[in-house]
């Protein structure tokens, strides 16, 4: 099966849809699959998403941006810091 990623408004809908459809008595097994996800991937959207309104999903993706940008530039800064390090003891061993 193709994986396919969805977008934060993607997986809204998506389950705004099946709540609908959970509602009207079907079950989450032929939700999903009428959705084209598997059960797995409801309950973790669910999890994950459950309540949240579209300027939420965009306000976690906007924190996991800046998440991602802080961890790199305190990778950056450890690996200066090690080199930094590496070249004073080069200059007290010389």
């Amino acid at each position: 099966m193709k994986r396919t990623r969805h977008s934060s408004q993607q997986i809204i809908n998506k389950l705004r849809e099946a709540e609908a459809e959970l509602a009207g008595g079907q079950t989450i097994g032929e939700v999903c699959q009428k959705l084209g996800v598997s059960e797995q991937t409801f309950h973790r959207w669910r999890t994950q998403f459950g309540g949240m309104k579209a300027e939420g999903m965009k306000k976690l993706k906007e924190l996991e941006e800046e998440n991602r940008r802080l961890k790199k530039a305190v990778a950056d800064l450890i690996l200066d810091k090690q080199i930094l390090k590496e070249y004073a003891d080069q200059l007290g061993n010389g």
